[in-house]
């Protein structure tokens, strides 16, 4: 009887462990309570930026509610997934180039949930702040960038705080990012391209 019950506690301290959203290939979705289209689940405050889309693109987009799908995106302080965020359809006969940086050791990330509206540029310890990947989710050693198809719902927003390990946490941040519940079905006309060593000289 005693061995029954350790190990039912044992099932339950182990369910109780949640595991934080990442961005990597095997997304995990946190979520917590929402109502409306709008919302934080910090107060909004806290979360840098705003869920306008860019100026560039906002004509090819209608304000959808969707508060199932938004809360479903939406993480807790240092859990990463998004500080607030807003839901989009992109409208019938529009199409947009979206940009995606994956892990090349799983395939399956290649078409993962989570998107930029531009591609990556500059430092990579810098991309990595501003849309908060952690270095054991992805090396972000591949680019994909596709067409995104009329009519697909997606959420945009900015990114929530995350904490990768003792040593390293990224704060929120202000860049905008998507999300795509199945974007295997979503984006079409893709193109890839390999991560190579490019080195800049630090100044003293």
């Amino acid at each position: 009887m005693k061995t029954y019950f350790a190990c039912s506690l044992m099932i339950l301290l182990l369910t109780a462990c949640a595991v934080p959203g990442s961005k990597s290939g095997d997304e995990v979705a946190v979520q917590p309570p929402a109502e409306g289209n709008v919302t934080a689940n910090v107060e909004t405050e806290s979360c840098p930026g705003d869920n306008a889309l860019p100026a560039d693109v906002a004509a090819q987009f209608d304000a959808v509610d969707d508060p199932a799908l938004l809360a479903s995106v939406l993480g807790a302080p240092m859990a990463g997934m998004l500080c607030q965020g807003k839901v989009y359809q992109l409208k019938a006969g529009a199409e947009l180039t979206i940009y995606r940086a994956w892990n090349s050791s799983n395939p399956n990330s290649r078409l993962g949930k989570w998107w930029a509206f531009s591609s990556p540029t500059g430092k990579t310890a810098q991309y990595r702040s501003d849309y908060e990947i952690c270095y054991q989710w992805s090396p972000l050693d591949k680019l994909v960038h596709c067409k995104l198809s009329g009519g697909v719902k997606v959420v945009v927003g900015t990114g929530q705080s995350a904490k990768c390990s003792d040593y390293l946490s990224y704060p929120a941040s202000a860049a905008k990012q998507i999300y795509i519940d199945n974007a295997a079905e979503a984006v079409m006309n893709c193109q890839e391209y390999d991560g190579v060593f490019q080195w800049q000289a630090v100044k003293n």
